[in-house]
């Protein structure tokens, strides 16, 4: 969708502005494959399904950028905490945050808001588009669409409020994110002020909620399935965002419509989610078992691009950070035996440097999926939330299913209900390694996060806690 501006002036722009300007000139990127850009008006973007399909496809292509979900935030996320160490001290893959030291004029913090709003813009763009010009797509796909892009945006807000505000659970009434719902087209609405973190939150469960009423059961293919949002997506989302609420009753009645009651854990509704029986698996070409609810897929035509790459940070190509072997990092646990598979052969060794994660083994240019969403992440959310509030029983039950899908000899023994607890916490450290979640599972329970970049634990009232407003932002957005 291309909108043409008269002027803009000689004001700053803020990230919104920059945001809308962005939007307008790239609809046309695939989510698949990157096509060359063609310039649409917003007179005629809607003229065709093929033009709205486009415009889908391009919001796919947003909310995975390098910049963003499909690169930097998953690896940013890791790297703050205590499970990698640094080789390289290069402030272009992320040192400043590995030692706790970053600041709002990060320009690469700076692109997680960039990038967020971007989508965001389009989304809202595409929404009322797709409302006005309703007799131009089929009313079932104009649906769809329509609940495509709301679990885009609820992704969105979500990943955003989760690194730029408090945690829900320290001060839900505090400050969270500027909610913009209606598509800009000029500067005139850049100074907004920020919702507080509840409002973020129900912003982002209304949205979730109307996407599962409006997403389809399934796709015809396995990569549809596992690229585009169905259902069972908004649903398996939905448990993440009620976690980090701590609403525990309300991840497990969402956790159990795609969870069942007792073991062997799947999905009978809708798409057959389950674990798969071989970990590696999931892992590699063409990652689109039913153990993924939602990937990021990459081709050689749109590469998240240089020094953006999960395996060029964590794999041999590059190696920008290695695995810590000592006291605080995962890999250091007793409870992470050599008899299991996720560490045997999905962790390797260079004499010279150390142990590093082999999740994601393709090379330059590194077209691994980036997964968001596994069905093994959804197990161990239902299994918090019954040892915090439900069944302790069907908790251990089902952190029994994740961990010996990967070492089926383990044994977790009796546990209480903190030592439940802390079992489901230390396995999310072993199973959702290198997919973006350490920080993050710190923020959201209120803790201090063990920093090994810092040699110190950030506490929840100091400033690092979290990211700053980007710089650009605060100077040119008053409301904030």
């Amino acid at each position: 969708m291309n909108i043409i501006f008269k002027e803009i002036g000689r004001t700053k722009i803020s990230a919104v502005a920059l945001a809308m300007l962005m939007s307008i000139s790239s609809c046309k990127e695939s989510f698949l494959e990157a096509v060359p850009e063609t310039n649409i008006s917003d007179v005629s973007a809607f003229d065709t399904p093929a033009r709205v399909l486009s415009q889908v496809n391009g919001i796919y292509g947003s909310v995975k950028n390098g910049n963003f979900l499909g690169g930097r935030y998953p690896i940013y996320n890791d790297i703050r905490a205590e499970e990698f160490v640094n080789r390289t001290t290069n402030n272009v893959t992320g040192y400043a945050t590995y030692q706790g030291n970053q600041d709002p004029g990060d320009t690469y913090i700076g692109n997680f808001w960039t990038q967020g709003y971007l989508t965001i813009n389009r989304i809202n763009l595409f929404l009322e588009g797709l409302a006005a010009n309703s007799s131009k797509v089929d009313a079932t796909l104009a649906t769809q669409y329509s609940g495509e892009v709301k679990f885009i945006r609820a992704l969105t807000y979500f990943s955003l409020v989760q690194i730029f505000a408090k945690p829900y659970v320290l001060d839900k009434a505090g400050p969270g994110l500027p909610l913009r719902l209606k598509g800009e087209v000029s500067t005139a609405n850049s100074e907004l002020k920020r919702s507080t973190v509840a409002e973020v939150y129900d912003q982002i469960l209304k949205d979730l909620n109307e996407a599962e009423a409006a997403l389809p059961d399934d796709y015809s293919t396995p990569l549809l399935r596992t690229t585009r949002a169905h259902k069972n997506t908004a649903i398996a989302l939905k448990t993440r965002v009620l976690l980090a609420k701590g609403d525990f009753a309300g991840v497990i009645t969402e956790g159990n419509k795609i969870v069942s009651a007792t073991a062997p854990f799947k999905s009978s509704t809708r798409v057959p989610h389950a674990l798969q029986a071989d970990v590696v698996s999931v892992f590699r070409a063409p990652y689109t078992s039913t153990e993924s609810i939602l990937s990021f897929p990459m081709a050689d035509t749109n590469s998240p691009g240089t020094q953006n790459q999960l395996g060029y940070y964590f794999n041999m190509g590059n190696l920008e950070y290695y695995l810590n072997n000592s006291g605080s990092g995962i890999l250091a646990s007793t409870k992470w035996p050599a008899s299991d598979d996720r560490r045997s052969k999905m962790i390797s060794q260079d004499p010279k440097i150390g142990f590093y994660p082999t999740k994601f083994s393709n090379v330059s240019p590194f077209l691994d999926y980036v997964p968001n969403i596994r069905y093994a992440e959804v197990l161990l959310n239902v299994a918090e939330a019954e040892a915090e509030a439900g069944s302790t029983a069907r908790a251990q039950a089902l952190l029994e299913a994740v961990r010996n899908r990967s070492d089926a000899s383990y044994k977790f023994g009796t546990l209480d209900k903190a030592g439940l607890i802390d079992a489901i916490l230390l396995e999310r450290r072993i199973e959702l390694l290198a997919e973006g979640f350490r920080s993050n599972d710190v923020l959201r329970r209120g803790q201090p996060l063990n920093s090994f970049g810092a040699g110190a634990l950030i506490q929840p009232t100091a400033a690092n806690y979290i990211y700053g407003i980007p710089l650009t932002e605060q100077q040119t957005n008053p409301g904030l």
